[in-house]
């Protein structure tokens, strides 16, 4: 769990994105962005990684099957970077290959198909909740002593 928040209150946040398929890139780009997240992409997971070096991101978002370097390669590669970077893997391999959070080293595994969009937000949008500042329960807030009312005689 993050120990400190990564995106400020009222600033977007900055969501790499990683496919080789542009058509699926472009499709998952206008969803987020409409969600008001600010969406950098990368084709292939070599240019995802030369990308992340120059920038800071609060998450990622990758394809599982790339050439070269696929979804839980970049993963293995990017955690020692940033290990508090959220991560959510695409596929559509997840039942068939068994992949899930442990197997790959994501936050979160979505399934490519009909509700790949909803899931996909809702992974998203639980990730990066995780993030943001939350205000301690009452019980650990410093609360004042009441001031003792002097008694008149």
């Amino acid at each position: 769990m993050r120990q400190s928040p990564r995106i400020k209150p009222g600033a977007a946040a900055r969501v790499l994105l990683v496919d080789d398929n542009r058509d699926g890139l472009l499709v998952r780009k206008a969803i987020l962005e409409e969600q008001g997240f600010v969406i950098t992409t990368a084709l292939n997971g070599e240019e995802a990684l030369e990308i992340f070096s120059k920038g800071k991101f609060d998450l990622m978002v990758t394809d599982f099957k790339m050439p070269k370097l696929n979804g839980i390669e970049l993963i293995r590669r990017v955690r020692p970077l940033d290990p508090a970077l959220a991560i959510v893997l695409i596929s559509g391999f997840v039942e068939a290959l068994g992949l899930d959070e442990k197997s790959t080293g994501a936050d979160a595994v979505v399934n490519k198909g009909a509700h790949e969009a909803p899931n996909l937000l809702r992974a998203v949008t639980r990730l990066l909740a995780r993030q943001a500042p939350k205000k301690p329960p009452v019980s650990q807030r410093a609360v004042k002593p009441a001031k003792a009312k002097a008694k008149s005689v």
